[in-house]
């Protein structure tokens, strides 16, 4: 039984008409045993999601080099499926990467994940959308999914090259307290949050501009 942190499952998808009928999402990620992962530039005009063979349903709002991978916490998953009373699949909250005891909420950002030789870099929360809670198919979802506060992370790629399932995980964590459950909060409204992210300059320039700019037009 594998006790450390590591890779519990990965998984991969292809854009699929949306449930609604709107925009075709990539949501519904499938398994696979192993992936490549890449820098994959901007958001607008780069390669999309930082997973080769990924694709992004709405590269607008996904993707780009802060985006590259979505990794979960599976126990968290497993809070979720007790609340919601049904089973969560690995990988059903649309993440490329399932994970075992690694610490995520309060993942601090900066944080770098080894596993084998590849490099991750934590960069910030998921911010639930509409394609989230439809694919949910929960009451209040995004309410909900806010209210708790258990994002998962997104991370960026410091060191290209193949992760495989079962990798271990190895941490290594900057000296601040800029959490991602703190930079969740400053994008959802908590303007004290908000103001403390921006002043540790602790997050990517490209984050940062856009709380500054929100708490500007706030007046705060």
């Amino acid at each position: 039984m594998t006790s450390h942190p590591h890779v519990l499952s990965l998984a991969s998808g292809r854009r699929t008409p949306s449930p609604g009928g709107g925009r075709a999402t990539a949501i519904d990620k499938q398994p696979v045993d192993s992936f490549e992962v890449r820098e994959p530039g901007p958001k607008h005009g780069g390669l999309g999601s930082g997973v080769v063979g990924d694709e992004i349903g709405n590269p607008r709002h996904h993707g780009g080099s802060l985006q590259a991978v979505y990794a979960y916490p599976r126990e968290d998953q497993q809070f979720w499926s007790e609340r919601i009373g049904r089973p969560i699949r690995p990988g059903g909250f649309g993440e490329n990467m399932t994970t075992v005891g690694v610490e995520m909420t309060r993942a601090l950002v900066g944080e770098l994940w080894r596993i084998g030789d590849v490099v991750l870099r934590v960069e910030g929360p998921r911010i639930p959308c509409q394609t989230f809670a439809a694919h949910m198919g929960e009451q209040r979802w995004v309410k909900r999914f806010t209210e708790e506060g258990r994002t998962g992370a997104y991370l960026s790629v410091v060191t290209p090259g193949v992760v495989h399932t079962g990798a271990e995980v190895v941490v290594e964590r900057p000296d601040h307290d800029i959490d991602v459950l703190l930079v969740f909060r400053a994008f959802t409204g908590d303007l004290a949050a908000a103001r403390r992210v921006v002043a540790a300059e602790a997050v990517h320039p490209e984050t940062r501009e856009e709380l500054a700019e929100s708490l500007q037009r706030r007046g705060a």
